[in-house]
């Protein structure tokens, strides 16, 4: 009886090691939700909507998937340099000019863009601060 409760003591303790660690994109991602959250609060918010629904005409909604992860490799520019272009979201033509946040160090946008990219429906998943910088760098 002893052994088969040294064993189970034992199986209970792996299992709980195994669910306990977690991989370092598993942390990193929920370190740039946690504060790109709170930067989307501050900077986003007021023209995107609590929940990324958009501000009518003026701003586009962020739930659209596939607008995001068609843009994917721009997202960072916009959030970075603004918009001044019209961008088409959910069939919808919005004009109007979105300000730049040139304020925001690379990771920063790095940190806002995953929280968006993972919220209001979407799951596009951890993008890294290098990724992000690189395309920074790109901008046009």
């Amino acid at each position: 009886m002893r052994k088969y409760i040294i064993n189970a003591l034992f199986f209970i303790s792996l299992v709980g090691m195994i669910f306990s660690c977690q991989n370092q994109e598993t942390i990193d991602l929920q370190n740039y939700m946690s504060n790109g959250k709170d930067i989307y609060k501050t900077k986003c918010q007021n023209c995107h909507g609590e929940n990324g629904e958009g501000l009518g005409q003026l701003a586009p909604p962020l739930t659209d998937s596939l607008f995001l992860k068609a843009n994917k490799s721009r997202l960072a520019c916009f959030i970075k340099n603004g918009v001044n272009e019209s961008l088409t979201v959910h069939g919808q033509v919005y004009k109007e000019k979105m300000p730049a946040f040139p304020e925001l160090a690379d990771i920063d946008v790095a940190q806002v863009m995953v929280f968006v990219t993972n919220s209001f429906g979407n799951k596009q998943g951890f993008v890294p601060y290098s990724k992000v910088s690189k395309d920074l760098q790109n901008c046009k």
